[in-house]
């Protein structure tokens, strides 16, 4: 654990990126599959990642995300991307997928799949676009730390216009909305100012509050 806390100390939100420098694939899945690993809601894990490497692709979206260079620096593009809304057909994929995993079912188990087809699909689009998208962000947490365990720099952004990315990406086709995007790469230390900027958090006690 120690181990991990110091890379979690290392890293930081990565202003300039190395474009010459390519992440290895093999680190890329393991970031990618501790996203996948990540708890959500019920366990419908209601997002996806769309990775970009082209790069007409990338040079595209860098003007819709206020010209952060990183966005075209970077090895991979991550696109967070959250469903518009809850279906009952995306529902009971998840729980037919369960079920076919685990070689059965049981009561509890279908009159759960019932309350969540009664109550996630009648509620307005927007009310469960918002809850997907935490969703996803508890995935962006999991890469971000796996990026760190593997030294892979990695910036969150939600510094860019979410419709302009889900129109180059063709997102709403496949009923998806863009939520945050993280370029993952290495960075050039030599023009990066924040590189060797002390990290700044809350003091534990400010931060922790124990109820005994």
């Amino acid at each position: 654990m120690s181990d991990l806390l110091q890379k979690l100390q290392w890293r930081y939100a990565t202003k300039k990126m190395n474009a010459a420098k390519a992440v290895p694939q093999d680190k890329v899945e393991r970031i990618l599959e501790a996203a996948r690993l990540a708890p959500t809601s019920s366990g419908l894990q209601p997002f996806e990642i769309i990775v970009v490497t082209n790069k007409e692709i990338r040079e595209q979206i860098k003007p819709k995300a206020w010209g952060q260079g990183q966005v075209t620096d970077c090895s991979h593009l991550l696109v967070f991307a959250a469903w518009d809304t809850y279906t009952a057909e995306r529902i009971n994929h998840m729980f037919d997928l369960t079920n076919a995993e685990r070689g059965g079912t049981n009561e509890g188990w279908e009159n759960y799949r019932k309350m969540l087809l009664g109550s996630y699909p009648a509620r307005d689009a927007q009310t469960n676009f918002e809850h997907a998208a935490r969703q996803a962000y508890i995935g962006l947490g999991a890469a971000l730390i796996a990026a760190a365990y593997e030294e892979v720099d990695a910036t969150p952004m939600e510094g860019f216009d979410p419709k302009a990315v889900d129109e180059i990406l063709n997102l709403a086709a496949r009923g998806l909305r863009s939520v945050v995007i993280v370029p993952l790469g290495y960075r050039e230390e030599d023009k990066d100012w924040l590189v060797n900027l002390k990290k700044v958090r809350h003091p534990r006690e400010q931060f922790v509050t124990e109820v005994n």
